[in-house]
């Protein structure tokens, strides 16, 4: 069974995957600190980075974002270089981590549920995950008919088998939204937010209640009316949706609550024996990998392989649950024989096809390390969820959330 979890609490919400009673994903968003990604800002060019084809500009926030403008060519392929003091509308495609600001781009979109809006395009995509080519000429054809000049589409996988209404209504209201917008940003002044992206249950049915899913658990009534509402317009059964309203923790209901905890460790432990030690740096995410308490019964080198093909499945997972991103090394146990070192990376790459976000395994280095990247979006929860200690000032890592009792070692 596959349960979506929607746990409203005092700082925000945290919002649980959980598959066959595996907590899969984890999601946390604060208040004071909501997601920015998809959001749409008027911003004003700071300066301008000629040697990196990009500029710094102020969208209103702590930080400067970043916008690389190598891509905006004009009619003749030249690139459009932008100035200093300029106002360009921009949309978030990566948050703010650490000392960096957001990454922004000028290719606007607007996500749907079912239909993904880009203006000033012309181009229909459809997702890969759509694989029958009559369906997808269908999908075409069926956008064509209402697509107007100077508006891409992008039908995402929870279009398929859907009517012409079901696309021109989500059309028609996301270019309600990109009309919007652009009028908005006639009169006001940058820097400015033009355009909040959808949060809370609106972002979980838009992009995680999919047909696959047989519940959608929440706590809260005004999420529960909010969902019932959403069900209604996108003509998505309505008795998937429960309310959870006997007085226990929502988690703890589950039984994800000590799931959830053991997502901020650092070590994590195999059926096997063997663990991960997962270290979050600036640079990249290191996970590595060790025999623990299993010794096997005879051969060493399957002991090793055994070890390893486990780590890697439980390495898919965790990049789930944590939202790790970035690029990753993977410090497995070294193997003497090149098709145990083949089986693994092909291991690993299954494990990692289900994920929502593209991870890519490249390959081991000479140094027998495994280098993978998964798509950055938002922060890990680490990163979300935690600070460094202010007592110790050490590498330890307290809960930014006066209350919380997530920490990690």
């Amino acid at each position: 069974m596959k349960r979506i979890l929607v746990d409203s609490l005092d700082y925000g919400a945290r919002i649980g995957i959980v598959e066959d009673g595996v907590l899969m994903e984890l999601i946390y968003e604060r208040k004071n600190s909501m997601p920015i990604i998809g959001n749409v800002y008027i911003g004003k060019i700071v300066n301008v980075l000629p040697g990196m084809q990009a500029a710094f500009v102020d969208i209103g926030r702590e930080k400067n974002a970043f916008l690389y403008y190598g891509d905006q060519k004009d009619e003749n392929g030249n690139i459009i270089k932008p100035k200093a003091g300029e106002d360009v509308i921009v949309q978030v495609e990566k948050a703010e981590v650490g000392k960096k600001g957001a990454v922004l781009t000028k290719k606007i979109s607007f996500p749907g549920k079912f239909i993904v809006l880009v203006p000033n395009d012309n181009k229909i995509g459809i997702s890969k995950k759509i694989t029958d080519d009559e369906e997808r000429q269908r999908i075409k054809d069926t956008v064509r008919e209402f697509l107007p000049k100077g508006y891409g589409a992008i039908i995402r996988t929870d279009g398929q088998g859907k009517s012409y209404d079901v696309y021109k209504n989500e059309f028609e209201r996301l270019i309600s939204i990109s009309e919007g917008i652009m009028k908005k940003a006639e009169y006001i002044k940058a820097p400015a937010l033009l355009y909040t992206d959808a949060n809370g249950v609106e972002r979980v049915m838009r992009d995680l209640f999919h047909d696959d899913v047989d519940e959608i658990v929440v706590n809260s009534e005004d999420d529960y009316e909010t969902l019932r509402r959403l069900c209604e317009e996108l003509n998505t059964d309505i008795k998937k949706v429960i309310y959870h309203d006997d007085g226990t923790p929502l988690f703890s209901s589950y039984y994800v609550e000590a799931q959830a905890k053991e997502a901020f460790n650092k070590r994590v432990w195999l059926k096997s024996g063997g663990f991960l030690v997962i270290e979050q740096t600036e640079a990249c995410v290191v996970i590595d990998v060790n025999t623990g308490k299993y010794t096997g019964k005879a051969d060493l080198q399957k002991t090793i392989l055994k070890t390893n093909l486990e780590a890697a499945k439980e390495i898919a997972h965790q990049l789930r649950l944590r939202n790790l991103n970035g690029m990753i090394i993977v410090d497995f146990i070294d193997m003497k024989y090149s098709q145990d070192r083949q089986l693994l990376q092909k291991t690993l790459e299954e494990a990692v096809a289900g994920d929502r976000l593209q991870t890519i395994v490249v390959g081991m280095t000479e140094l027998g390390l495994m280098q993978m990247t998964r798509k950055k979006k938002r922060q890990s929860i680490m990163q979300l969820m935690t600070k460094n200690c202010p007592v110790c000032g050490g590498s330890g890592r307290v809960s930014c959330i006066e209350g919380n009792d997530v920490h990690c070692d």
